[in-house]
């Protein structure tokens, strides 16, 4: 999606990759196949390109490094990447710079947890969360008492106590080298019971003024606190009695700005390119209210991708659908995505229930 909005404005961009098959590689100028964390891999793929940026955190930032003190754009930076990619860095820094976020202890094994649990047993239920490599519900565990104890990560971590939230949101910011800051519209996340993955979301947000307000600030006042160059995803909690907090974010296009592809006047692939190229930042209005839901493999398929009900679901009107490009499926794969667009967000309840039962990813 980065390359779709890239190819409008006739931008050359090289592609490393690990996946010699990578959707990507029929789309970009130059395709290299190579490890995203390997230092040599990283520096030498850094020398050919004029900008160098990232769709994962997990990268040798090492490398990024050493690129930026070559004089190399590197964007989002070395210096913020390292934080994100680190939970336990990244939950210091937010109270570190006085942003609101859920209390936490950092934790070094599982001991740890259990001193938590025998010291402050109204810390918990709580999250125990991998330091690094935690990706898309991977690397976190609930603990809800002593008894899930062994469930936490016997490796460096952070529990953080479990916030009784109203709504889960997501704010776009985009930052360019002049420190112009612009953000998307708060969006509304609805998570997959199990998979602690985005299952579907609305936009705009159905929440008041004053709430959208606070996550607005919050979400400036991120980015200008990393000083990110880029995009940064600020996912935030609303909880019960009104406050908002930050969940985690991503230096990167999200899967919570998807819908923006065709439901607002700049996208937020584009906005990127904008920030990353120090151009003006784009108009980030949304023609009308808009959701979005992830297409998922099902379960229990394997294989060859196959889009079963594809003619029904381009027969509603206001419905866009967006696959991937990825060759095989697994369960709870994700392949793709459907934006949906309608006057108002009762209508799109119902349109978001008619997409989830008319598309289904399978395999042959």
């Amino acid at each position: 999606m980065l390359l779709q909005a890239a190819i409008d404005w006739n931008l050359r961009v090289n592609i490393l990759d690990p996946d010699a098959e990578a959707p990507c590689r029929h789309l970009c100028t130059q395709f290299t196949q190579g490890s995203l964390i390997d230092y040599d891999t990283v520096y030498q793929f850094g020398q050919t390109v004029d900008v160098l940026t990232i769709e994962i955190e997990r990268v040798n930032v090492e490398a990024l490094e050493a690129l930026e003190r070559e004089g190399k754009k590197v964007f989002p930076q070395p210096s913020v990447i390292r934080v994100i990619q680190d939970k336990r860095l990244q939950k210091q820094f937010y109270r570190d710079h006085n942003l609101p976020t859920a209390d936490f202890i950092l934790t070094e094994n599982r001991a740890d947890v259990a001193l938590v649990e025998i010291h402050q047993p109204d810390f918990f239920p709580a999250f125990h969360k991998l330091g690094r490599d935690g990706y898309d519900g991977r690397g976190v565990q609930r603990i809800s008492s002593v008894a899930d104890v062994g469930k936490a990560f016997d490796a460096p971590g952070v529990l953080e106590k479990a916030v009784d939230f109203e709504k889960e949101l997501a704010v776009i910011v985009a930052r360019n080298e002049r420190g112009d800051v612009q953000t998307f519209p708060t969006v509304e996340m609805v998570f997959h019971p199990e998979l602690n993955l985005v299952e579907y979301l609305f936009a705009p947000a159905e929440i008041s003024e004053e709430i959208n307000q606070q996550a607005q600030d919050i979400a400036r006042r991120t980015a200008e606190a990393f000083g990110i160059v880029g995009l940064l995803a600020v996912e935030l909690f609303l909880d019960k009695s009104g406050n908002v907090l930050i969940n985690e974010v991503a230096p990167r296009p999200h899967n919570s700005g998807h819908h923006t592809i065709r439901a607002n006047v700049t996208s937020q692939f584009e906005q990127h390119w904008r920030a990353i190229l120090n151009y003006p930042l784009g108009d980030t209005a949304d023609y009308q209210p808009a959701a979005m839901v992830n297409l998922l493999g099902e379960d229990g398929f394997t294989g060859p991708a196959v889009y079963e009900g594809l003619e029904n679901l381009l027969a509603m009107p206001g419905v866009f659908p967006f696959f991937y490009g990825k060759a095989i499926t697994k369960p709870f794969r994700k392949m793709g995505h459907v934006t949906v667009m309608d006057t108002s967000l009762e209508a799109l309840r119902e349109k978001v229930s008619d997409v989830k039962g008319a598309i289904k990813v399978v395999s042959q």
